[in-house]
């Protein structure tokens, strides 16, 4: 089977300035074009966006404005794993020959973040359409289940917002202490304001090849995929203390890069509230049940950078088009020992976990320099 790997990356800052969607995805292709100036344009024959914007036909304006001639264009859209499903996808047709190089761009500005109208339509929400209540209801059953506390918890936003000061383009320029986090405003009796990751505006790009473009000797190969989604509605069967579709994807990952939990050496996961970093962490087979919040809390003891290193989402920002995106290019970064102040040494196997909807689908990448 054809090889596929991440090429080159570029992205923007994470901010909350609301700015026009073609613009926030144009810098993105700018920025990774601009640093990878030997790309050979007319070696692009592919041009994906990820976005929940609803404006159309952005792959055609990109393509333009660049100078790229596309055979595969299209816009994928799916809440918050949109960017790593759009990277799965083209590595889908570059593994089916059906292109070489696809260059994914995923990006969202404040002005269309609109969570409540994605799923309006879930009666099973009830009243609680908000990402902040569902994230109350699956954090108090993960505590009452586990015996897990508030300080357990809040581990994981004071962990990720020390990591995020040495991320330039994060939307947090704060650290937070445990404390800081416990003493934040009340949102519900379970969350507090920096127990929550932000929506923001920000775009992400990188390039997906099949190891053949010139100019690209540092490609990172994308070893393993694996995507599942179970259901759209928040109350549609398991359990709230657990994560099927990430256990189940994460699984199928792992088989096809040929590796255990044990081998990742650095995992971008999405640590959309406080308590999905452990549960992840869980459901990846990372720690055991009911003990991912402790192991977050060592590596925030311990200053150990390798889960969540640019601040997760929870720090670095949220901007759904853009977040799968942004977790494939800090891995790539690591893996070729650039990323700073931030780097991991000796990172060799790296792991992206990204999802919607409070893990109604889960899509997980793993990447091997």
């Amino acid at each position: 089977m054809q090889k596929v790997y991440i090429s080159a990356c570029g992205g923007t800052d994470f901010d909350t300035k609301d700015r026009p969607i073609d613009a926030v995805l144009s810098e993105a292709v700018h920025n990774l074009l601009w640093n990878n100036p030997d790309i050979d344009r007319d070696v692009i024959d592919g041009l994906l966006v990820s976005t929940n914007d609803s404006h159309g036909y952005l792959t055609a304006i990109l393509a333009q404005r660049y100078g790229i001639r596309p055979r595969v264009a299209h816009s994928i859209e799916n809440i918050c794993v949109s960017g790593s499903n759009a990277i799965i996808t083209a590595a889908s047709f570059v593994m089916a020959g059906l292109a070489k190089a696809i260059l994914v761009v995923g990006g969202d500005s404040m002005a269309q973040h609109a969570i409540s109208e994605w799923i309006r339509w879930d009666t099973a929400r009830g009243q609680f359409q908000s990402s902040y209540y569902w994230a109350s209801i699956i954090t108090s059953a993960y505590k009452k289940r586990f015996g897990v506390t508030s300080e357990d918890l809040a581990a994981t936003p004071a962990k990720n917002h020390r990591n995020a000061q040495d991320n330039p383009h994060a939307y947090s320029k704060q650290a937070y202490s445990i404390s800081d986090v416990l003493c934040s405003r009340r949102i519900t009796d379970d969350l507090r304001l920096l127990d929550c990751s932000r929506l923001c505006t920000g775009a992400s790009a990188v390039l997906v090849t099949d190891g053949t473009v010139h100019g690209l000797p540092d490609s990172i190969e994308l070893a393993g995929m694996g995507m599942r989604t179970d259901a759209a509605s928040f109350g549609a069967g398991g359990s709230y203390h657990t994560m099927p579709t990430v256990e189940s994807s994460a699984e199928e990952a792992y088989k096809a890069a040929g590796v255990k939990p044990s081998d990742i050496d650095i995992a971008e996961i999405h640590d959309a509230f406080s308590v999905c970093e452990p549960m992840i962490l869980e459901s990846l087979g990372m720690a055991d049940t009911g003990r991912g919040a402790s192991l977050v809390q060592d590596h925030y003891a311990a200053k150990d950078r390798s889960i969540n290193p640019r601040g997760g989402i929870i720090a670095a920002g949220h901007p759904p088009g853009a977040t799968g995106v942004a977790q494939v290019a800090e891995i790539f970064t690591q893996l070729q020992s650039r990323a700073g102040k931030r780097q991991i040494r000796g990172a060799k196997t790296g792991l992206v976990q990204n999802m919607a909807a409070a893990a109604k689908s889960s899509s997980i990448i793993i990447m091997k320099a």
